[in-house]
């Protein structure tokens, strides 16, 4: 009688290795304990996550809706003989003779709002400091102005919140109005490109200042740099405000230093950090030089600008040549504001 082998057992393993022994599968294993959370990267996901970009939506819509009330006001088939679109009815632009890009009449502007230094200074109207961000002068004013907005806004307030960024949006604005009352005193002015300017200062102090942050840190440098020099450049065009780009950028610029900084890469707060565990300084020295120089720039810069507005200071009888910033004649063009 032969003797049938025995059965042949087939078990399977898995690659998970305890105590150096491999467990068969149909063996359960007791389970690994769970680590605890910390609390700290909790935070830390958490700073990772994007923020909804809704102020800067809301910017966008808010201004298209302001251009559209503009234009009511305008009104130019009551107040012209002849009017680009008329089709429009009462929404319609005014001739391109007067205004080359689908717009309002510059008198409509100053009503609802222009920056007109001469009623700042003596009619005591600073408010068009802040308003005239709000108006653009026709489509394609607004068009460009909200394509920017969109790309830049969006990205930053993904990255830093509502909060940073819309303050961020409004003082650098502010600071492109004051510096633009400053050098341009026969003429108004309108449009949110020193808001714009003023958060491409600010994307540009925010990667020096969170450098080590950064993987790819030199070519993010070289980009934003081509990036403002071109915009910057094409600003000594004829009848485009210049002083409210570099105002803005200016003051964006200061502010990303003070709002827009990041703890080290590393940090972990000494409330949270397990026993023995090495602290870092939240910030390093440098970040901390840079807030301190910026917010004490920010503050004079602003008190000594407002104090020279309100005194009806022209700052062209002290700078011979500032007024190159904002255009330069060649052969092409003039720079005859009227």
């Amino acid at each position: 009688m032969t003797q049938e082998p025995p059965p042949e057992v087939h078990t399977s393993v898995n690659s998970r290795r305890v105590e150096n022994a491999i467990h068969p599968v149909d063996v359960e294993a007791p389970p690994l304990p769970r680590p605890a959370k910390v609390p700290a990267m909790d935070r830390e996901i958490k700073q990772l996550k994007k923020w909804f970009p809704w102020l800067t939506i809301s910017f966008v819509v808010a201004n298209v809706v302001m251009f559209v009330i503009i234009m009511y006001v305008n009104n130019c088939p009551k107040n012209s003989g002849s009017c680009v679109a008329g089709f429009f009815g009462r929404l319609s632009f005014q001739p391109f003779k007067e205004n080359p890009l689908l717009g309002p009449s510059a008198s409509t502007l100053e009503k609802m709002g222009a920056l007109d230094v001469r009623k700042v200074v003596h009619r005591h109207q600073g408010w068009r400091l802040i308003t005239c961000i709000w108006l653009h002068a026709g489509v394609f004013h607004l068009l460009a102005n909200m394509l920017s907005l969109v790309i830049i806004g969006i990205l930053l307030e993904q990255e830093f919140g509502f909060v940073l960024i819309g303050s961020l949006y409004l003082i650098a604005g502010f600071g492109g109005s004051l510096l633009s009352a400053l050098f341009i005193r026969s003429d108004i002015s309108v449009g949110a490109s020193g808001a714009l300017f003023g958060l491409l200062g600010a994307m540009l102090s925010e990667l020096i200042t969170n450098w080590t942050s950064y993987v790819n840190k030199v070519a993010a440098l070289v980009t934003l740099v081509i990036i403002i020099v071109i915009n910057l450049a094409v600003g000594i065009l004829p009848h485009v405000d210049n002083f409210a780009h570099i105002g803005g950028f200016l003051s964006g610029f200061l502010l990303g230093f003070v709002l827009l900084i990041r703890p080290q890469f590393g940090w972990v707060s000494q409330r949270y950090a397990p026993p023995g565990f090495p602290i870092k300084p939240k910030f390093k020295i440098y970040q901390c030089i840079l807030w301190i120089i910026s917010l004490i720039l920010l503050i004079v810069g602003f008190t000594v600008g407002l104090v020279m507005l309100l005194r009806g200071v022209d700052a062209n009888d002290h700078c011979s040549w500032c007024h190159y910033l904002s255009c330069v004649p060649i052969s092409k063009w003039h720079c005859d504001k009227q």
